[in-house]
Order: structure tokens, then sequence, then C-alpha cells
């Protein structure tokens, strides 16, 4: 158990101790930054205050796509068993936002006491009205994949404005609202249905700020051929490049999320490799929960500190007795000014400001004389914050880390390439013949033999001088050779006998066909005169 004495419990000589990192958090909020978000109304604008289960809550993973592009398919791909609500069609069925989560039985909760439940990460939805309420809830059910993550599922998005505005609700505000508190968020599309819709288009741009949460997955792709597929890639990438303003592309997940036969099979090899570095990523995220929630916080106080400069700017401007409500209409119009303002007397990034135009939106309705002017005590208290108090909880977070480094996700999909022969990648590069009964190198010993000899060896055995001419042949940089010769070399007495060069050439093939190397030598590939000193 780890704990720190908070400067300002130091100060009262009442030492505070913090003993994980979500309670630092918590009280980090509750004490430095909550009393400036509310001092400048920054809930109105922003993002509603945080409570204590969001703190504490497990990972979330939110699915946002188009209709029928597999996001329910994709969670019962993952826990291997139906949930509650659940529906799946080709046709647009999910219509409400579904928590999956986990609960001694299986049951439903409605939205609506949902957002009463102080245990549950959700009580700030009630703010989206009934009209949400009543197309959100929750389907808990004992699962060991929902031990250790939350699943939202949500409606597949339209075409068409009569659509977007049936819906009775901001859609997008929702995902967005999610976006925030979630760790990942996962954007699907159908192969067959690259067409990014205005709403779509919409709830991405909502998404700016989390980019580093999104990844995407290209399902259904095995319904198609091997060139078609990369056509359908490159449109893919095209696509979201003019909706996601960021330099990096954006990772892609190839496959075919669900449990039956592959349509086309040419590209299974890829599918399983995608799909097992979409579980890793899955799998980390709850070793990586504090961080991510530490990350959050940080984002949330940079924001929080700009609103306060806004706010106060926006004060100071305005006059005492006459003219108010036109002064307020001149520094909206002109709030882009002020923004630079604020960046040129304080230093301030301009990708830390929020979204102009919605800011404009949201202080037409505001009373600017109650407004308040800024009070450099709570800014302070914010600085002081994010420069002492979050580094002193990083240390926590990785000595919380290195306490359960086992901590994954387990169960359902996850457990089904775990082990065996179904492992991705068993039986093939370092891993072919771990099977068999004879060493797998001794098929093509004869032909490396014969290279062996001409290498004048002395005693059996070849020097290292030698053996580099043969193997820098291979043309693989010298950082490899390096490795494949600490590998091959069993009896480690700087010579290669005639099975430790084959087995050395055994490695050079298996990198040169794109395998990776193991870091240790697996016991089927030690050469048999040796393994008697094992």
């Amino acid at each position: 158990m780890f704990s720190w004495v908070s400067k300002d419990a130091r100060r009262k000589k009442e030492p505070e101790l913090f003993q994980t990192v979500a309670e630092g958090l918590r009280q980090l909020y509750a004490q430095k930054l909550l009393p400036l978000e509310e001092h400048y109304r920054f809930h109105e604008f922003h993002s509603p205050a945080l409570e204590d289960a969001d703190f504490d809550n497990k990972p979330m993973v939110l699915l946002v796509g188009q209709y029928s592009t597999g996001k329910t398919t994709f969670i019962r791909h993952l826990i291997e068993q139906d949930f509650p609500g659940m529906r799946i069609g080709p046709e647009p069925t999910t219509d409400s936002f579904i928590a999956v989560m986990h609960g001694p039985t299986e049951g439903v909760v409605p939205g609506n006491a949902l957002v009463v439940d102080p245990r549950r990460p959700f009580r700030k939805l009630n703010a989206f009205g009934n009209a949400f309420l009543n197309r959100f809830m929750c389907a808990q059910l004992p699962n060991p994949v929902l031990d250790s993550i939350s699943i939202i599922d949500t409606p597949g998005i339209l075409s068409g404005e009569k659509q977007r505005i049936s819906r009775g609700y901001d859609f997008a505000a929702v995902l967005e609202w999610f976006a925030e508190r979630v760790d990942r968020i996962i954007l699907l599309f159908d192969a067959h249905k690259l067409d990014i819709s205005d709403e779509f288009s919409e709830v991405i741009k909502a998404l700016k700020n989390h980019e580093d949460k999104i990844r995407v997955v290209l399902n259904k792709a095995d319904q198609i051929e091997t060139q078609q597929l990369m056509r359908v890639y490159g449109a893919l990438m095209w696509s979201l490049g003019k909706i996601i303003n960021t330099p990096e592309v954006v990772r892609v997940y190839i496959g075919s999320f669900w449990s039956h036969p592959l349509l086309i099979p040419d590209n299974r090899k890829l599918f399983e490799a995608e799909e097992q570095d979409l579980f890793k990523d899955i799998q980390s995220l709850p070793r990586n929960a504090a961080l991510r929630k530490l990350n959050d916080l940080i984002k949330r106080a940079r924001l929080a500190k700009v609103h306060a400069y806004i706010i106060s700017s926006l004060k100071k401007e305005m006059p005492n007795v006459f003219g108010k409500e036109s002064k307020k209409k001149e520094l909206v119009n002109n709030l882009g000014e002020i923004y630079q303002k604020i960046e040129r007397e304080h230093q301030i990034s301009p990708g830390d400001f929020p979204s102009l135009r919605k800011m404009q939106e949201l202080l037409q309705a505001q009373d600017f004389s109650k407004f308040q002017a800024l009070k450099p005590k709570l800014l302070d208290t914010v600085d002081d914050m994010l420069a002492n108090d979050i580094a002193r909880l990083m240390v926590m977070v990785r000595q919380e880390e290195s306490l359960m480094p086992s901590q994954a996700v387990k169960g359902g999909a996850f457990d089904g390439t775990m082990n065996g022969p179904f492992g991705h990648g068993y039986g093939e590069g370092a891993g072919e013949g771990i099977d068999d009964v004879e060493w797998v190198v001794g098929k093509d010993k004869p032909t490396y033999d014969e290279i062996f000899y001409t290498l004048s060896p002395v005693n059996g055995k070849i020097t290292g001088a030698n053996a580099k001419k043969e193997m820098v042949k291979s043309k693989l940089p010298n950082t490899v050779l390096g490795k494949i010769w600490k590998l091959a070399d069993v009896d480690k007495d700087g010579l290669l006998d005639d099975e430790e060069f084959a087995l050395a050439n055994h490695l050079i093939k298996v990198k040169l066909e794109g395998h990776e190397l193991p870091a240790d030598l697996p016991p089927h590939l030690i050469p048999p005169s040796k393994r008697r000193h094992e």
C-alpha cells in the first residue's frame, strides 16, 4: 500500500494519507479543482461535476458505428453469451444505449433507475431528459469478461435529417459525455458500407480531444476478396482523414468479429493477427485505468483554467450599469479576439481552448453580470495540483501497476486463443516443430552441413569469424545476426559445431520469413546432442 501526504494536510499538521490513486484523484478533484469549476460555472458550459463513481468504476469500452456494422455482435463475440436486451439484425435494431455490466444475476435496469444509483457512473445523464433515459438501460449478467470491463452498446447511426430529429435528444452530446468517461472508443465500419453519413461525421467530430482513445475496426472483412479489401481499406483511411484532423494515422483493425466460419478465408492469418492486437489493446485497459483517469483529470484541469480566464475576461469587459446587452453581443461576436488575447497573456496553447462556435452558442443564454472576476488563488491551487500533486500520483500509478502486472481481461473470446495449438503463431516461425518428435532443423541439416564443411572446421567446430562470413550473406542487420549467434551458440563456447550452425541458419530462415526471434531458445530447437546437458 502506498501513500503520500498532501501539501495542505502537512500545513495543518494533520497528515491526510492517499491509500490508492483513485482515492487521491477523488480528493484532489474535490479539494482543488471543483472549487474553480463551480466559481466559473464550468459545469454549465462543458461537463457535469465528477462523482465518486467516476473514479471507482471499471474501465469502459464505447462502441460506435452506423447501423448493421456488427456492434452488438462484437459484444456477443467478446463475452460469448447473449445479454439482456440484445437484438441483432441487418436493419437498425439497437435503438437504445445499453451498458453491459457485471452483476450477480441476469437482468435489466431501466435508465431512470440507473441515473439515481450512486454506485453507477451515470447519474449526470439525467440532464439529457426522459427522451434519452427511456432509451438507456443497463444489462447486467455474471460474465468473467465483465469482471474487468464494462461495454457500452449504442444505437446505430443513421443518415438523413429526419432520423436525427426524431431521436428526441442530442445524440452527439450524449456520445461526447460518454467519450469523456470511457477508456476506449471503438468505431466500427462495415466493409460493404463505408459511406460516412452526416450524423456519423458529426459524432466523430464530437469525439475531438479524445483521439487517443479511438480505435477503428473494419468489420466483415471476410466477405470481400483481397484486392477489394485493399481498396476498401484505402477508401476508409481517406474518409477518416477528412474528419479526424490529426497528423497521425488512426489505428484500423481488420477482421471478422463473430464466431461464424470465414466466408473468404484467404486473409485468415491477417484477421487472426489483427484480432490478437485488438484483444491485447482491450486487455491492457484494467492495468492502465488509473493512468487514464489521471490523464483525463489533467485535461479537465487545463480546460477549467482556460474557462476561468475566458469568463473573467468577459466579466472585466462588461459595463457596470448601461449597455450591458449590446456589449454582450459585441463580446460574443469578438470571442475569437479574446481567445487570442488570453493565449498571449497567459502563454496557453490554442489546442487547450474550447470550440469557439460552441462557446459562442452557450454564452448567448448566459447573464454576464453574474460572472465572477479573476480569483488568482483558485488558479494557483490548480497550478499547484498540476505541478506537484499529479507528479506524486504518477509515482503511485507506476507502483500500483507493478503490484498487478497480470491484471487483464479474462474469459470469453479472450481465453479462446490464449494457450494450445490455436494460439496466435502456434507452430509457426520459431514455434515450427514444437510438437514433432524429430528435431525440426534436422530436415534441412544436410544442406547446412555442405556449407559448414566449406568453412574450415577445426575439431568439428567453426570460429565466429568464419560463421560471420556465411551469416552476413542473409543481409540481415548485425543486431539481428548477433541475437541469432547468441541463440545458436548453445554451449556458449564462442564456436559453432554442425548442429549449432544448422540452428543458426534455421533462425535466419525464420527471420527472413517475417517472424520474430524468440527471447530464449525454445526447448524443441535445442540440438539433440545438447539436450542431455539441459
